[in-house]
């Protein structure tokens, strides 16, 4: 078996914990899985019809969904900002939503984790994220989750990959997602 996820962060901050979060998880995923981090969300415009159309779409809206096309599967890091989705998490799967019914996301399945400086580590941002996900076609893999609290002292002096706890749920959470895709069947 040989599964390729997305990772898609949420965060475009250099030092984001999220982004960290990530790392970590393509550092610790199980043989035979490969977790491959997508740069450039932050160079995609915020979705308009008017720009999504053969020959004009952004060579950034493009190369997403290109990878996302190319992989079995995709890991979303959601931080929380003001108890909800980041923009540049929900613009990318807007532009993975089209064209309506046969976006790169149609059927592909979803997980959302992430960490954020409350108590509780993001949950309603990775709540929205799962559902703005699931609405745009992606079969949410509803028991692969993970909300980590307290960032900004948990990962003051530690990145999340040398975390034990921390990687040992991330590996969980991988192996749940890459068993829900068809390359696992």
């Amino acid at each position: 078996m040989s599964v390729r996820i997305l990772a898609l962060v949420g965060s475009l901050r250099a030092g984001s914990h999220n982004r960290q979060l990530a790392e970590a998880a393509a550092k610790h995923a199980p043989e035979g899985v490969e977790v491959v981090l997508h740069e450039g969300l932050g160079l995609i415009p915020f979705y308009n019809e008017d720009i999504d159309v053969e020959g004009s779409t952004p060579e950034a809206a493009t190369a997403l969904r290109t990878a996302a096309a190319q992989a079995d599967a995709l890991l979303l890091f959601s931080p929380e900002y003001n108890g909800t989705i980041p923009a540049v998490l929900k613009n990318a799967i807007d532009w993975l939503s089209r064209p309506y019914g046969a976006g790169a996301l149609s059927g592909k399945p979803v997980a959302v984790v992430g960490t954020a400086f409350g108590q509780y580590g993001g949950v309603w941002a990775q709540d929205e994220t799962r559902k703005a996900a699931g609405i745009a076609g992606a079969a949410v893999v509803e028991e692969a989750k993970l909300s980590i609290p307290g960032s900004m002292t948990r990962f003051a002096e530690t990145h999340p990959a040398d975390d034990s706890e921390v990687a040992e749920a991330l590996t969980k959470v991988v192996e749940q997602l890459s068993q829900a895709t068809p390359a696992a069947a």
